[in-house]
């Protein structure tokens, strides 16, 4: 098994065997005819996940969108993303030895949900067998890929073929054959029904024309008192992420009533039109029944939100959410954009932004409500905290206040029950129902 790895790696690194279809002149020139979105994971209790990161990377650069789990996830979350998502297909390694069930439990939860039409592929190199993979096969997923697969296909040869039997658009009027009637869709709006909401937003990216002319119609009256947009921004790699697992881990503990949605935005690949939608990584805290998150990518370049996110976020106020999150890609330092689809901004980012004046370039400390310098356990963080005080009491001209009473936070989002994060959240709360009561009584 470990052999096996190494090969695959040492294939894709250093071109040790063709990664071409064999006899396929025009291998290079795959394209996919249709935006698709495919879920990678590895098998509960496997930790090999060497060989999943080089199969949904060469996916991506074939300009798919790849919602990446990472490793040791159950069929429960797996099916719950590829619901939520509204993906094309589920992609997954297994060397864990218990692939029959896995498989199978995962083809029979897709259609007890009424999802069957996502497709499953797998691999697991020389641990599933040619009569295991034939009889998965028979029970109806879509490809297992064996080591000869492999030496017969290529690697890129296998993703090609995988993306060819999955190139299909989601959110076509003929996905809605459950939801035909008005109060069919009041009903899915009302129950936060995954499937509709994942439905509607796809078509929203995928057929905005169909969803004026065809759907629209059958949308539940909007609510006198819209739910709150929470809209989350900071540059990259500052954990945004890991702050909105927290704070949704939190949300839900504090209200035992109440429904949360997330909306996660990453950046398309400017030259392959794919894109690594990995924010589930981080979150461990969204597999719940009163959670619903769901990844875009921009499908544009220099963007930090997708075109058609005030549509979804418009979606999932006429679900019975309590709080929306929007969560942005990593920003420049001049980029607001959140500020225009949220009710209360929070800017995330890292003691490590170089000297004082830089501060005076982030355009976000003007507008944000709330601020967390996250990774505070750096080297400097508690001058970067004061600075960052000054600074925003400065773009406020809040001159009569004390600059400790400035919403800024120190938090580390990877520590378990972080007093700073806790702060943080207490006042962000505090904050929200704050702004919800000014603008709708």
């Amino acid at each position: 098994m470990l052999f096996l790895i190494i090969f695959f790696i040492l294939q894709y690194k250093y071109g040790l065997m063709s990664t071409s279809i064999p006899n396929n002149p025009n291998n290079s020139e795959f394209q996919l005819k249709n935006k698709i979105k495919i879920v990678t994971a590895a098998s509960l209790f496997d930790g090999h996940d060497a060989a999943i990161n080089i199969m949904r990377r060469i996916i991506q650069s074939k300009g798919a969108e790849v919602v990446h789990l990472g490793h040791n996830r159950s069929v429960s979350e797996i099916v719950n993303t590829a619901i939520q998502e509204d993906a094309n297909a589920i992609a997954i390694t297994s060397y864990q030895g218990g692939h029959i069930e896995f498989f199978k439990y995962m083809y029979d939860l897709l259609h007890e949900r009424g999802c069957g039409h996502i497709k499953i592929f797998g691999g697991g190199g020389g641990t599933i067998l040619p009569t295991e993979i034939a009889e998965l096969m028979n029970y109806g997923i879509c490809r297992i890929y064996s080591p000869d697969d492999g030496r017969a296909m290529g690697l890129e040869g296998m993703i090609q073929d995988l993306l060819s039997k999955c190139d299909f658009a989601t959110g076509r009027l003929d996905s809605y054959a459950d939801y035909k009637t008005k109060e069919d869709f009041k009903k899915g709006f009302e129950t936060c029904d995954s499937r509709l909401l994942a439905k509607l937003i796809s078509t929203a990216e995928n057929f905005p024309e169909k969803l004026e002319s065809d759907l629209r119609k059958n949308f539940p009256d909007k609510k006198s008192k819209p739910t709150s947009v929470l809209g989350i921004t900071g540059t990259g790699g500052a954990g945004k992420s890991s702050m909105i697992d927290e704070i949704v881990r939190r949300f839900l503990f504090e209200y035992s009533d109440k429904k949360i949605a997330i909306l996660s935005v990453d950046p398309s690949k400017r030259k392959t039109g794919g894109a690594l939608l990995g924010d589930r990584i981080r979150m461990n805290s969204i597999n719940n029944d009163r959670v619903f998150m769901r990844s875009l990518a921009t499908r544009q370049s220099n963007l930090a939100l997708s075109k058609y996110v005030n549509e979804a976020v418009e979606i999932l106020k006429l679900a019975n959410f309590d709080l929306i999150i929007l969560e942005t890609s990593g920003i420049g330092q001049s980029d607001t954009e959140i500020v225009d689809h949220s009710d209360v901004s929070m800017y995330i980012m890292t003691p490590e932004f170089g000297a004082a004046s830089q501060l005076e370039k982030i355009d976000m400390l003007d507008f944000a409500d709330i601020v967390a310098i996250n990774k505070s356990d750096k080297r400097g963080a508690q001058d970067a905290i004061r600075d960052v005080k000054k600074q925003y009491q400065r773009n406020h001209n809040l001159w009569g206040s004390d600059p400790e009473t400035m919403p800024i936070y120190g938090t580390i989002a990877s520590q378990f029950n972080d007093p700073g994060t806790n702060q943080l959240f207490v006042n962000l709360m505090r904050v929200i129902s704050e702004k919800y009561r000014e603008k709708y009584g």
